[in-house]
């Protein structure tokens, strides 16, 4: 067993190896990385004058992509579901790339929360005691690091566990305790969502968040851009890597995304005529977000360019035609993303905030300082994505297989040196 381990974590050297391409992407990840680095120490040096957000608006560009990327990390129960549940063969072979990006997308969800916390040392006040001063559980924040943790260990416990089987040659039993972690994860993706827009509708100063919709909306657009994004990246893996990922599996994922998308327009339609038609002083958020208000519609080009992004890959998704053709179905795909990526960022958060209680109207736009830093999160998110992938990839082919008996260490450096000198 303990030798067993050792190979196991022995075989991570191949994220190290790879060809020129390899390391091409790499460096350019590392680059977009550092600029991010040098904006975040001038952020860490002056504090957060150097962003956009002020007294007015205290939430901006950091919080906004730590909505979408809960959703992404969440939206992995939309491949969990069919492939783990339901045994459904063509999407339980890419569900474990699923689960990486999970993965991925929490640690980007950690990092944008450190960046927007300004001064790195107040993270003690959202870690958990004895090590930090967790306000648990007063604090909405103090749950949603501990959802996000949650499912970040079950995640992680799932998806090492299930190809550490693997690449001994072995089966994962759904009866074992990794199913029972496995169904566990489910409700853990809901929660992790519905804490965050709890996070929003506890603001009670803020009409604009107040809607009890507000958390199936977030789960709806989630298992739209979560699924959307995966779709895209799968598409990129198997043109680049050995991975087989069939046609209908991607069209599964795009049909239970059609169905998604259909709940998240009409939740969103519920909740704008709820807030338009009544005309009361509590729709001034969402006048100023559609139409703005004096003159000042800073927002008005994103929440229009959203819809138009949304109804347009709907339309496009819908219609079975255009979604089983891979151009159109990737315009979509790309519309969806796009679309909820600035409804559920500056669509949501900036208008919570604008007009203030005092009836103020503070314009809110990202500085480069934020662009930048945000830039570098990503990148980071894309690295971390290609050397979970990098590792993954060939214990899912099958190339990667710890063999036994006398001739085991030899096998085993044969297969790693093998592994090691793939091309991507």
């Amino acid at each position: 067993m303990v030798q067993a381990t050792k190979d196991f974590f022995i075989a991570w050297l191949s994220i190290f190896k790879g060809g020129p391409k390899y390391y091409l992407w790499l460096a350019f990840l590392a680059c977009l990385m550092g600029v991010g680095v040098y904006a975040y120490i001038g952020q860490a040096e002056h504090g957060l004058i150097m962003t956009a957000m002020r007294d007015q608006v205290s939430w901006g560009f950091y919080i906004s992509n730590f909505t979408f990327l809960v959703g992404v990390a969440a939206a992995a129960v939309l491949l969990v579901i069919p492939a783990y549940v339901h045994n459904h063969q063509p999407i339980k072979k890419i569900v474990l790339f699923g689960e990486l990006m999970a993965i991925t997308a929490i640690i980007m969800c950690i990092l944008f929360i450190m960046t927007d916390l300004g001064q790195p040392l107040r993270v003690w006040h959202i870690l958990p005691p004895p090590i930090g001063m967790m306000h648990w559980p007063t604090s909405l924040l103090a749950w949603d690091v501990l959802v996000l943790n949650g499912y970040f260990i079950l995640n992680v416990i799932i998806a090492f566990y299930v190809m550490y089987k693997y690449a001994h040659g072995e089966h994962y039993e759904m009866k074992s305790f990794i199913g029972f972690l496995i169904y566990l994860s489910i409700p853990a993706a809901i929660s992790i969502h519905t804490v965050t827009a709890f996070l929003y509708n506890a603001a009670f100063s803020r009409p604009f968040w107040s809607a009890s919709i507000l958390a199936p909306r977030f789960i709806a657009s989630a298992l739209c851009s979560g699924p959307a994004l995966m779709l895209l990246v799968f598409q990129v893996l198997r043109k680049v890597t050995d991975v087989e990922i069939e046609d209908k599996a991607i069209f599964r994922v795009a049909t239970l995304i059609t169905y998604a998308m259909a709940v998240n327009l009409f939740f969103l339609l519920a909740e704008v005529f709820g807030s338009f038609y009544p005309g009361t002083a509590e729709s001034v958020n969402i006048h100023y977000l559609f139409f703005g208000i004096d003159g000042q519609t800073n927002l008005v080009k994103y929440i229009w360019t959203a819809m138009a992004c949304n109804v347009t890959a709907f339309v496009l998704i819908l219609n079975p035609k255009t979604r089983e053709k891979f151009a159109t179905l990737n315009v979509a795909l790309v519309l969806m993303i796009v679309g909820i990526y600035l409804e559920k960022g500056m669509g949501l958060v900036i208008p919570g905030f604008t007009p203030d209680v005092l009836g103020e109207i503070y314009q809110y736009t990202p500085t480069a300082t934020e662009l930048l830093v945000s830039l570098g999160v990503w990148a980071t998110g894309a690295m971390i994505y290609t050397f979970l992938v990098k590792f993954a990839i060939p214990i899912h082919t099958g190339k990667l297989r710890f063999a036994s008996g006398e001739h085991a260490v030899t096998a085993k450096r044969a297969v790693i040196d093998d592994v090691t000198s793939e091309k991507v």
